[in-house]
Protein backbone atom coordinates (compact mmCIF):
# COMPACT_ATOMS: atom_id res chain seq x y z
CA UNK A 1 0.00 0.00 0.00
CA UNK A 2 1.74 3.33 -1.01
CA UNK A 3 1.40 6.51 1.09
CA UNK A 4 -0.16 9.05 -0.57
CA UNK A 5 1.49 12.41 -1.66
CA UNK A 6 0.70 15.42 -0.12
CA UNK A 7 -2.45 17.58 -0.76
CA UNK A 8 -2.10 19.72 -3.60
CA UNK A 9 -3.35 23.27 -3.58
CA UNK A 10 -3.61 24.68 -6.82
CA UNK A 11 -5.67 27.68 -6.30
CA UNK A 12 -3.95 29.11 -3.25
CA UNK A 13 -0.58 28.97 -6.25
CA UNK A 14 -2.57 30.50 -8.72
CA UNK A 15 -3.81 33.19 -6.48
CA UNK A 16 -0.25 33.71 -5.54
CA UNK A 17 1.03 33.84 -8.94
CA UNK A 18 -2.34 36.41 -10.02
CA UNK A 19 -1.73 38.46 -6.95
CA UNK A 20 2.09 38.33 -7.12
CA UNK A 21 1.93 40.13 -10.85
CA UNK A 22 0.49 42.56 -9.13
CA UNK A 23 1.76 43.44 -5.88
CA UNK A 24 4.86 40.95 -5.33
CA UNK A 25 5.14 37.82 -4.20
CA UNK A 26 5.82 38.75 -0.82
CA UNK A 27 3.12 41.41 -0.13
CA UNK A 28 0.85 38.62 -1.95
CA UNK A 29 1.90 36.31 0.63
CA UNK A 30 0.49 38.16 3.35
CA UNK A 31 -2.65 39.01 1.75
CA UNK A 32 -3.30 35.51 1.41
CA UNK A 33 -2.72 34.75 4.91
CA UNK A 34 -4.71 37.66 6.67
CA UNK A 35 -7.93 36.48 4.03
CA UNK A 36 -7.51 32.90 5.81
CA UNK A 37 -6.67 34.24 9.16
CA UNK A 38 -9.71 36.80 9.15
CA UNK A 39 -12.25 34.07 7.60
CA UNK A 40 -11.39 31.41 10.26
CA UNK A 41 -10.28 29.07 7.66
CA UNK A 42 -7.22 25.85 9.07
CA UNK A 43 -4.10 27.50 8.12
CA UNK A 44 -2.62 24.63 5.86
CA UNK A 45 -6.49 23.77 3.97
CA UNK A 46 -6.12 23.77 0.62
CA UNK A 47 -8.29 26.72 -1.20
CA UNK A 48 -11.01 26.21 -3.66
CA UNK A 49 -12.67 28.53 -5.97
CA UNK A 50 -15.22 29.84 -3.61
CA UNK A 51 -12.62 31.19 -1.31
CA UNK A 52 -10.53 32.47 -4.09
CA UNK A 53 -13.16 34.66 -4.76
CA UNK A 54 -13.00 35.79 -1.14
CA UNK A 55 -9.74 36.73 -1.19
CA UNK A 56 -10.36 38.41 -5.09
CA UNK A 57 -13.05 40.86 -3.25
CA UNK A 58 -10.62 41.90 -0.15
CA UNK A 59 -7.83 42.41 -2.74
CA UNK A 60 -10.08 44.88 -4.78
CA UNK A 61 -10.94 47.10 -1.94
CA UNK A 62 -7.21 47.15 -1.51
CA UNK A 63 -6.32 48.02 -4.80
CA UNK A 64 -9.54 50.30 -5.14
CA UNK A 65 -8.04 52.09 -2.18
CA UNK A 66 -4.48 52.70 -3.60
CA UNK A 67 -4.51 52.84 -7.34
CA UNK A 68 -8.18 53.80 -8.14
CA UNK A 69 -11.20 52.22 -9.13
CA UNK A 70 -11.32 51.59 -12.59
CA UNK A 71 -7.97 49.92 -12.54
CA UNK A 72 -8.92 47.75 -9.61
CA UNK A 73 -12.45 46.83 -11.57
CA UNK A 74 -10.18 46.11 -14.48
CA UNK A 75 -7.84 44.07 -12.30
CA UNK A 76 -11.05 41.71 -11.50
CA UNK A 77 -12.45 41.70 -14.73
CA UNK A 78 -9.61 39.85 -15.57
CA UNK A 79 -8.88 37.73 -12.02
CA UNK A 80 -12.20 36.50 -12.54
CA UNK A 81 -12.41 34.91 -15.74
CA UNK A 82 -8.82 33.39 -15.57
CA UNK A 83 -10.60 31.87 -12.24
CA UNK A 84 -13.27 30.58 -13.99
CA UNK A 85 -11.64 28.97 -16.68
CA UNK A 86 -9.15 27.09 -13.72
CA UNK A 87 -12.32 26.19 -12.07
CA UNK A 88 -13.07 23.77 -15.46
CA UNK A 89 -10.27 22.11 -15.66
CA UNK A 90 -9.11 21.73 -12.19
CA UNK A 91 -11.34 19.75 -9.11
CA UNK A 92 -11.44 21.36 -5.81
CA UNK A 93 -8.62 20.06 -3.54
CA UNK A 94 -9.95 17.45 -1.09
CA UNK A 95 -8.47 15.86 1.81
CA UNK A 96 -9.73 12.40 2.20
CA UNK A 97 -9.43 10.32 5.29
CA UNK A 98 -7.53 7.00 4.72
CA UNK A 99 -9.66 3.61 4.60
CA UNK A 100 -10.55 2.34 7.96
CA UNK A 101 -10.70 -1.16 7.85
CA UNK A 102 -11.24 -2.12 11.67
CA UNK A 103 -14.56 -3.97 12.19
CA UNK A 104 -17.97 -1.84 12.44
CA UNK A 105 -21.11 -2.44 13.76
CA UNK A 106 -23.93 -2.40 11.57
CA UNK A 107 -25.39 1.29 10.67
CA UNK A 108 -28.96 1.51 12.34
CA UNK A 109 -31.62 2.82 10.11
CA UNK A 110 -32.27 6.60 9.47
CA UNK A 111 -34.78 8.06 12.29
CA UNK A 112 -37.99 9.34 9.95
CA UNK A 113 -40.41 11.56 11.44
CA UNK A 114 -38.65 15.03 10.00
CA UNK A 115 -39.59 17.56 7.87
CA UNK A 116 -39.85 16.61 4.37
CA UNK A 117 -37.62 19.36 3.23
CA UNK A 118 -34.78 18.45 5.57
CA UNK A 119 -34.88 15.21 3.81
CA UNK A 120 -32.42 16.05 0.07
CA UNK A 121 -30.28 17.68 2.54
CA UNK A 122 -29.65 14.72 4.61
CA UNK A 123 -29.41 12.61 1.48
CA UNK A 124 -26.55 14.80 -0.23
CA UNK A 125 -24.93 15.06 2.84
CA UNK A 126 -24.73 11.23 2.88
CA UNK A 127 -23.72 11.17 -0.79
CA UNK A 128 -20.89 13.53 0.21
CA UNK A 129 -19.54 11.19 3.38
CA UNK A 130 -19.73 8.47 0.54
CA UNK A 131 -17.86 10.11 -1.96
CA UNK A 132 -15.16 11.68 0.10
CA UNK A 133 -14.70 7.85 1.63
CA UNK A 134 -14.22 6.85 -1.73
CA UNK A 135 -11.81 9.24 -3.01
CA UNK A 136 -9.57 8.29 0.61
CA UNK A 137 -9.82 4.99 -0.78
CA UNK A 138 -9.00 5.43 -4.49
CA UNK A 139 -5.64 7.52 -2.85
CA UNK A 140 -4.39 4.28 -1.22
CA UNK A 141 -4.89 1.51 -3.69
CA UNK A 142 -2.67 1.78 -6.62
CA UNK A 143 -4.43 -0.14 -9.12
CA UNK A 144 -7.29 2.62 -8.46
CA UNK A 145 -5.22 5.58 -8.75
CA UNK A 146 -6.15 6.75 -12.24
CA UNK A 147 -9.72 7.03 -11.05
CA UNK A 148 -8.41 9.82 -8.82
CA UNK A 149 -9.75 12.58 -10.78
CA UNK A 150 -12.92 11.68 -11.50
CA UNK A 151 -13.16 10.27 -7.77
CA UNK A 152 -12.47 14.57 -6.70
CA UNK A 153 -14.81 15.39 -9.12
CA UNK A 154 -17.41 13.45 -7.87
CA UNK A 155 -16.76 15.05 -4.18
CA UNK A 156 -16.94 18.39 -5.78
CA UNK A 157 -20.16 17.47 -7.21
CA UNK A 158 -21.60 15.94 -3.93
CA UNK A 159 -20.45 18.90 -2.00
CA UNK A 160 -22.31 20.83 -4.63
CA UNK A 161 -25.16 19.48 -4.22
CA UNK A 162 -25.29 20.24 -0.58
CA UNK A 163 -24.81 23.87 -1.02
CA UNK A 164 -27.35 23.51 -3.02
CA UNK A 165 -29.69 22.38 -0.71
CA UNK A 166 -28.24 24.30 1.86
CA UNK A 167 -29.10 27.42 0.07
CA UNK A 168 -32.65 26.41 -0.90
CA UNK A 169 -32.87 26.40 2.81
CA UNK A 170 -31.67 29.93 3.17
CA UNK A 171 -33.77 31.21 1.05
CA UNK A 172 -37.26 29.45 2.14
CA UNK A 173 -36.47 31.35 5.09
CA UNK A 174 -35.76 34.44 3.57
CA UNK A 175 -38.61 34.66 1.50
CA UNK A 176 -40.56 33.78 4.71
CA UNK A 177 -39.06 36.80 6.01
CA UNK A 178 -39.93 38.33 3.19
CA UNK A 179 -43.71 37.33 2.83
CA UNK A 180 -44.20 38.96 6.87
CA UNK A 181 -43.12 42.51 5.60
CA UNK A 182 -44.75 42.42 2.42
CA UNK A 183 -48.26 41.43 4.07
CA UNK A 184 -47.55 44.36 6.54
CA UNK A 185 -47.31 46.71 3.89
CA UNK A 186 -50.36 45.38 2.46
CA UNK A 187 -52.16 46.05 5.62
CA UNK A 188 -50.26 49.35 5.85
CA UNK A 189 -51.95 50.45 2.42
CA UNK A 190 -54.95 49.19 3.51
CA UNK A 191 -55.49 51.46 6.62
CA UNK A 192 -54.12 54.48 4.69
CA UNK A 193 -57.06 53.68 1.73
CA UNK A 194 -59.44 53.20 4.82
CA UNK A 195 -58.35 56.70 5.89
CA UNK A 196 -59.17 58.02 2.32
CA UNK A 197 -62.54 56.26 1.48
CA UNK A 198 -63.25 57.44 5.54
CA UNK A 199 -62.33 61.02 4.45
CA UNK A 200 -63.82 60.38 1.07
CA UNK A 201 -67.47 59.55 2.09
CA UNK A 202 -67.50 62.36 4.71
CA UNK A 203 -66.79 64.77 2.21
CA UNK A 204 -69.40 63.41 -0.19
CA UNK A 205 -71.98 62.80 2.44
CA UNK A 206 -71.39 66.97 3.13
CA UNK A 207 -72.48 67.70 -0.46
CA UNK A 208 -76.13 67.96 -1.47
CA UNK A 209 -77.27 65.00 -3.60
CA UNK A 210 -78.14 66.60 -6.69
CA UNK A 211 -78.66 63.64 -8.80
CA UNK A 212 -78.56 60.13 -8.56
CA UNK A 213 -74.78 60.14 -9.63
CA UNK A 214 -73.39 61.34 -6.53
CA UNK A 215 -75.65 59.03 -4.61
CA UNK A 216 -73.97 55.90 -6.39
CA UNK A 217 -70.67 57.53 -6.05
CA UNK A 218 -71.54 57.91 -2.15
CA UNK A 219 -72.80 53.87 -1.89
CA UNK A 220 -69.57 52.48 -3.91
CA UNK A 221 -67.42 54.63 -1.74
CA UNK A 222 -69.15 53.13 1.70
CA UNK A 223 -68.82 49.66 -0.05
CA UNK A 224 -65.25 49.53 -0.61
CA UNK A 225 -64.44 51.21 3.02
CA UNK A 226 -66.16 48.58 4.64
CA UNK A 227 -64.45 45.72 2.56
CA UNK A 228 -61.54 47.29 3.48
CA UNK A 229 -62.74 47.33 7.03
CA UNK A 230 -63.34 44.12 6.69
CA UNK A 231 -59.71 43.28 5.56
CA UNK A 232 -58.58 45.06 8.32
CA UNK A 233 -60.53 43.51 10.67
CA UNK A 234 -59.05 39.81 9.43
CA UNK A 235 -55.18 40.79 8.94
CA UNK A 236 -54.40 43.41 11.12
CA UNK A 237 -54.13 41.35 14.49
CA UNK A 238 -52.16 39.04 12.43
CA UNK A 239 -49.00 41.66 11.20
CA UNK A 240 -47.27 43.57 12.85
CA UNK A 241 -47.83 47.15 11.08
CA UNK A 242 -44.78 48.78 12.67
CA UNK A 243 -42.86 46.71 9.85
CA UNK A 244 -44.15 48.59 7.38
CA UNK A 245 -42.62 51.61 8.31
CA UNK A 246 -39.15 49.79 8.54
CA UNK A 247 -36.49 52.05 6.04
CA UNK A 248 -35.81 50.60 2.47
CA UNK A 249 -33.46 48.43 1.85
CA UNK A 250 -31.45 48.91 -1.68
CA UNK A 251 -28.61 46.62 -2.32
CA UNK A 252 -25.84 48.05 -4.56
CA UNK A 253 -23.90 45.53 -6.05
CA UNK A 254 -22.93 45.45 -9.85
CA UNK A 255 -24.53 42.49 -11.42
CA UNK A 256 -22.33 42.83 -14.62
CA UNK A 257 -19.06 41.05 -12.71
CA UNK A 258 -17.35 38.90 -14.64
CA UNK A 259 -17.07 36.77 -11.26
CA UNK A 260 -20.68 35.59 -11.58
CA UNK A 261 -19.56 33.52 -14.13
CA UNK A 262 -18.21 31.85 -11.82
CA UNK A 263 -21.58 29.91 -11.32
CA UNK A 264 -21.67 27.74 -14.54
CA UNK A 265 -18.38 25.71 -13.79
CA UNK A 266 -19.16 25.59 -9.82
CA UNK A 267 -23.39 24.35 -10.64
CA UNK A 268 -23.84 21.46 -9.61
CA UNK A 269 -25.16 19.87 -13.09
CA UNK A 270 -22.09 20.63 -14.54
CA UNK A 271 -19.75 19.16 -11.84
CA UNK A 272 -21.92 16.05 -11.92
CA UNK A 273 -21.39 15.95 -15.54
CA UNK A 274 -17.68 16.76 -15.61
CA UNK A 275 -17.26 13.43 -12.78
CA UNK A 276 -18.90 11.57 -15.72
CA UNK A 277 -16.50 12.57 -18.27
CA UNK A 278 -13.65 11.84 -16.26
CA UNK A 279 -14.85 8.60 -15.02
CA UNK A 280 -15.87 7.45 -18.59
CA UNK A 281 -12.16 8.65 -19.63
CA UNK A 282 -11.25 5.72 -16.83
CA UNK A 283 -13.31 3.35 -18.43
CA UNK A 284 -12.08 3.98 -22.31
CA UNK A 285 -8.46 3.56 -20.92
CA UNK A 286 -6.46 3.54 -24.39
CA UNK A 287 -9.41 4.75 -26.88
CA UNK A 288 -9.37 8.07 -24.93
CA UNK A 289 -11.53 10.53 -26.88
CA UNK A 290 -12.24 8.37 -29.56
CA UNK A 291 -14.58 5.99 -26.92
CA UNK A 292 -18.47 6.81 -27.77
CA UNK A 293 -19.02 6.59 -23.76
CA UNK A 294 -16.59 9.54 -23.56
CA UNK A 295 -17.69 11.15 -26.50
CA UNK A 296 -21.63 11.03 -25.47
CA UNK A 297 -20.51 12.41 -21.55
CA UNK A 298 -18.50 15.08 -23.19
CA UNK A 299 -21.57 16.04 -24.75
CA UNK A 300 -23.47 15.87 -21.51
CA UNK A 301 -20.95 18.12 -20.06
CA UNK A 302 -21.55 20.71 -22.69
CA UNK A 303 -25.84 20.74 -22.53
CA UNK A 304 -24.90 20.90 -18.90
CA UNK A 305 -22.76 24.15 -19.40
CA UNK A 306 -25.57 24.98 -21.19
CA UNK A 307 -28.34 24.63 -19.01
CA UNK A 308 -26.68 26.38 -16.16
CA UNK A 309 -25.67 29.31 -18.08
CA UNK A 310 -29.24 29.66 -19.06
CA UNK A 311 -30.18 29.49 -15.67
CA UNK A 312 -27.17 31.59 -14.69
CA UNK A 313 -28.71 34.25 -17.04
CA UNK A 314 -32.01 34.04 -15.86
CA UNK A 315 -31.50 34.91 -12.75
CA UNK A 316 -28.97 37.65 -13.20
CA UNK A 317 -31.73 39.45 -15.57
CA UNK A 318 -34.15 38.82 -12.91
CA UNK A 319 -31.94 40.72 -10.29
CA UNK A 320 -31.06 43.55 -12.77
CA UNK A 321 -34.47 44.03 -13.92
CA UNK A 322 -35.56 44.11 -9.99
CA UNK A 323 -32.36 46.68 -9.25
CA UNK A 324 -33.35 48.89 -12.08
CA UNK A 325 -37.82 49.11 -10.98
CA UNK A 326 -36.54 49.45 -7.08
CA UNK A 327 -34.04 52.54 -8.53
CA UNK A 328 -37.15 53.95 -9.94
CA UNK A 329 -39.53 53.01 -7.08
CA UNK A 330 -37.02 54.40 -4.79
CA UNK A 331 -36.99 57.96 -6.26
CA UNK A 332 -40.66 57.89 -6.48
CA UNK A 333 -40.80 57.60 -2.80
CA UNK A 334 -38.24 59.99 -2.17
CA UNK A 335 -40.74 62.65 -4.73
CA UNK A 336 -44.10 61.47 -2.51
CA UNK A 337 -42.04 62.32 1.22
CA UNK A 338 -41.08 65.53 -0.68
CA UNK A 339 -44.63 66.66 -1.46
CA UNK A 340 -46.17 65.13 1.63
CA UNK A 341 -44.08 67.28 3.90
CA UNK A 342 -44.36 70.45 1.49
CA UNK A 343 -48.15 69.78 1.58
CA UNK A 344 -48.53 69.82 5.48
CA UNK A 345 -46.24 72.86 5.91
CA UNK A 346 -48.75 74.67 3.59
CA UNK A 347 -51.83 73.18 5.64
CA UNK A 348 -53.50 71.27 3.12
CA UNK A 349 -56.56 69.64 3.66
CA UNK A 350 -57.00 66.08 5.21
CA UNK A 351 -58.22 64.04 1.90
CA UNK A 352 -55.44 65.68 0.00
CA UNK A 353 -52.96 64.35 2.57
CA UNK A 354 -54.83 61.17 3.18
CA UNK A 355 -53.91 60.88 -1.00
CA UNK A 356 -50.86 61.22 -0.56
CA UNK A 357 -49.97 59.12 1.96
CA UNK A 358 -52.15 56.19 0.14
CA UNK A 359 -49.72 56.48 -2.60
CA UNK A 360 -46.71 56.77 -0.58
CA UNK A 361 -47.50 53.67 1.17
CA UNK A 362 -48.38 51.82 -2.46
CA UNK A 363 -44.75 52.95 -3.91
CA UNK A 364 -42.79 51.86 -0.60
CA UNK A 365 -44.67 48.60 -0.90
CA UNK A 366 -43.80 48.08 -4.58
CA UNK A 367 -40.13 48.89 -4.01
CA UNK A 368 -40.13 46.72 -0.89
CA UNK A 369 -41.46 43.82 -3.35
CA UNK A 370 -38.45 44.84 -6.25
CA UNK A 371 -35.73 44.99 -3.33
CA UNK A 372 -36.81 41.62 -1.75
CA UNK A 373 -36.63 39.93 -4.84
CA UNK A 374 -33.45 41.01 -5.87
CA UNK A 375 -32.26 40.39 -2.91
CA UNK A 376 -34.03 36.32 -3.23
CA UNK A 377 -31.64 36.94 -6.63
CA UNK A 378 -28.60 37.85 -5.54
CA UNK A 379 -28.53 35.28 -2.89
CA UNK A 380 -28.87 33.14 -4.49
CA UNK A 381 -25.77 34.01 -7.42
CA UNK A 382 -23.58 34.54 -3.94
CA UNK A 383 -24.22 30.88 -2.99
CA UNK A 384 -23.02 29.52 -5.60
CA UNK A 385 -19.91 31.41 -6.08
CA UNK A 386 -19.08 32.91 -2.27
CA UNK A 387 -17.52 30.75 0.51
CA UNK A 388 -20.11 32.13 3.24
CA UNK A 389 -23.45 31.62 2.03
CA UNK A 390 -24.76 33.84 4.78
CA UNK A 391 -22.15 37.41 3.05
CA UNK A 392 -23.50 40.42 3.95
CA UNK A 393 -24.62 42.14 1.05
CA UNK A 394 -23.42 45.81 0.33
CA UNK A 395 -26.89 47.76 1.44
CA UNK A 396 -28.17 51.45 1.84
CA UNK A 397 -31.51 52.31 3.76
CA UNK A 398 -33.57 54.94 3.13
Amino acid sequence: MTKPAPPKDPYRDWLRRRLGQELGVREAEQLVQGAVQRRGWPAMRPLGPREVVGVLQDVYKTMSENIGEGRADRWLQEASIELHRLAETVPTPVEAPAPDRSPKPPTKPAMWGRRAHDLPLMLARVHAEIATRSLGTIRHDPVLSRLERAAEWDVQATQAEVRRWQTEDMLSKLRADHARAEVADQAASARAQAEVLRLTVAELSALPRSDQASAAQLAHTQLLLTQTTSFLDVFGPLVTEQEADAPLTTLHMDLQHAHYSLGIPLHPNVLRARHGLNFALWQAGDQGEEAPAVQEARRALQQAEQEAGAQLKATLDAARGHQAALSGLARQVETLEARALKLQRLGGDPLSLARLRLEWRQARAAARIQSHRMEEAVRLLEALISDDANLNLPTEKA
